[in-house]
């Protein structure tokens, strides 16, 4: 049976995560994101939620509305004296703390996936990546003190005392020796998971402001905690551009910004060089996801981009993404000019105009919302 405050914890998280869940989209359209631990936990500020806890009061004090005095006398403290007392001196108490309440990836995806009603992606890659789990199902005479048995060392040692006779039901008193300790022994299984490339590029020219890069960090977060949560292990590559496109890390990708023109191409075929070197479509699964402005240089250079597209990146892909940042710089053309080429909602090709941070949400059910 469990122990009381192990159920009030329990019903505490719920409480908890119900919460997030709740308030998810204030939380997406502020900017703020979960702070990764080492541990492969999440660590979500929670400013309106408290520890529940009992706080006791001096008995010397009385209740509201009792002591001496006649109606209409001031109430202490209300002409501002003392220190912490008035709108101009500061206050001596500590003030209210922040709660961070740690979540796993598995519980933060649960989350955004029944906030968005998102399906599971059924994988399309053949290819699997081995990893080995080690599962404690069955017991041993050796190991470390970590790893100890204690009730299968003592059940040992009953039947040894037993068997020599050394038992006494009237002092029923049960000592194990080192021959009857019992370890938890792991036996290693290999399982087989699907592998994922996730592709990131983004337009770095001078018409991407900083907010428009804010909104493409945070969508791409929890874009990125899906995909995990539906995969084993992803690989995350990073592609800016502006009239040229390099690979960058992810620190680069987000802080980077030029003021040159716009070839879009240039990162479509990045991209097609990416995956023929290094991903397999029939083995993997990938995912390229495209921001941008919508400016592009040229016509020309429109038309090259769709035969790209057509030839090589979608017949490759899962699903391609194209995410239209507004911007008041940007003419937003090239959103129309894929949703005259495939349409707005095509089988392989999803386009989301992402107006501000409020619409991230509504973006990322756009994206992974066919489960592809």
């Amino acid at each position: 049976m469990d122990h009381p405050i192990k159920r009030d914890h329990s019903r505490f998280r719920k409480i908890v995560k119900g919460r997030i869940r709740d308030s998810l989209r204030k939380y997406v359209s502020s900017g703020e994101m979960p702070i990764q631990k080492g541990s492969g936990t999440f660590k979500v500020p929670m400013p309106s939620i408290d520890t529940p806890r009992f706080k006791f009061g001096d008995k010397s004090q009385g209740g509201m509305g009792q002591g001496d005095g006649q109606p209409g006398d001031p109430v202490q403290g209300e002409e501002g004296e003392g220190p912490g007392e008035g709108g101009e001196k500061a206050g001596s108490d500590a003030g209210n703390k922040e709660l961070e309440v740690e979540l796993s990836l598995e519980e933060l995806a649960s989350i955004l996936g029944e906030e968005l009603e998102l399906p599971n992606i059924e994988p399309k890659g053949k290819k699997t990546i081995e990893s080995t789990i080690d599962r404690y199902t069955s017991v041993g005479s050796t190991g470390p003190d970590s790893l100890k048995h204690y009730k299968r060392s003592f059940k040992e040692a009953l039947k040894r005392q037993v068997a020599t006779g050394t038992y006494d039901p009237d002092n029923p008193i049960v000592i194990p020796i080192k021959s009857d300790m019992r370890y938890r022994a792991a036996n290693t299984v290999v399982e087989n998971e699907n592998a994922a490339v996730v592709i990131y590029m983004m337009d770095v020219s001078g018409s991407m402001g900083d907010e428009q890069k804010e909104i493409v960090r945070t969508e791409s977060f929890w874009i990125n905690l899906w995909l995990k949560h539906q995969y084993k292990e992803i690989d995350v590559r990073y592609i800016i551009h502006d009239a040229t496109a390099k690979e960058v890390d992810e620190e680069t990708f987000f802080r980077t910004r030029e003021s040159g023109g716009t070839l879009i191409s240039s990162a479509y075929k990045l991209c097609r060089e990416i995956i023929q070197a290094d991903y397999n479509p029939a083995e993997w699964n990938i995912y390229p996801f495209h921001f941008s402005d919508g400016d592009n240089w040229s016509t020309d250079d429109t038309k090259l981009c769709l035969e790209i597209l057509d030839n090589d990146i979608l017949p490759s892909s899962n699903i391609f993404c194209y995410g239209q940042v507004e911007s008041r710089y940007g003419s937003g053309q090239f959103y129309k000019d894929l949703h005259s080429k495939y349409g707005e909602r095509s089988e392989e090709m999803i386009l989301s105009k992402i107006k501000n941070k409020d619409a991230i949400l509504d973006s990322i059910k756009d994206f992974l919302g066919k489960g592809k």
